[in-house]
């Protein structure tokens, strides 16, 4: 994944953040003929104790899975692997930059890439607290139980986990823009888009009572 780096995520806080307000992750393994198998999987990435802003693979992504599939084989039989997070923040029609160019169409996103290594988790312990980091994601209003190592459904279930050796973020919210080139596209992107609203807060616009725009900040991440 080749970046320049004015479209980096540099801050590692905020990839491990959008990572987990996202709720589908896509897991690609290595199937027994050499091509790539792509499965989406919800997931929760957790933090090591200690993160060091030197090396972006400080923690982990786990996923719960039936134990038996091509997935479960592939990895089993190769553990390198990639994942892939994005968000498709708004697409940009060719006329907000030239009257006729096609070519000029764009796009607002942001996308996490990572690569390393899938193992199925062995330990009952480590499988509870990655379920539960997993509930404490996916269902942040409670009312459960949380998971112990000694429940029959912990141990039944697959865990997997996915260490990172590589993690890089990418993000286009018009950062590259000047302050009133982005107003402007702001501008038109409030004509075209019924999420507008939410749409120029990635870019970090806000919209006044009185439908003024104003830059509230820069949308560094």
């Amino acid at each position: 994944m080749q970046l320049f780096p004015k479209f980096e995520i540099r801050s590692f806080e905020n990839i491990v953040r959008f990572l987990n307000e996202q709720n589908v992750g896509r897991i690609a393994s290595i199937d027994h003929d050499g091509y790539p198998q792509i499965i989406p999987m919800n997931f929760v990435f957790v933090k090591n104790d200690v993160i060091s802003s030197e090396n972006r693979s400080s923690g982990f992504i786990y996923m719960h899975s039936h134990p038996r599939g091509e997935k479960i084989d592939n990895v089993v039989r190769d553990p390198k692997s990639g994942f892939e997070v994005d968000l498709h923040v708004c697409f940009l029609p060719s006329y907000y930059f030239h009257p006729s160019d096609a070519s000029q169409a764009d796009t607002l996103y942001i996308s996490v890439v990572i690569k390393g290594t899938t193992t199925i988790v062995l330990s009952t312990e480590e499988k509870a607290l990655a379920l539960n980091a997993l509930m404490q994601k996916y269902q942040k209003e409670g009312h459960y139980e949380p998971l112990n190592s000694t429940q029959s459904s912990v141990r039944e279930v697959t865990v997997l986990k996915l260490t990172p050796n590589q993690i890089r973020g990418k993000y286009k919210l018009g950062q590259h823009w000047t302050q009133s080139y982005r107003l402007d596209i702001a501008k038109k992107i409030v004509n075209r888009e019924l999420e507008a609203k939410e749409i120029l807060g990635f870019m970090g616009i806000d919209v006044l009572p009185n439908d003024e725009l104003i830059i509230k900040k820069d949308p560094m991440m």
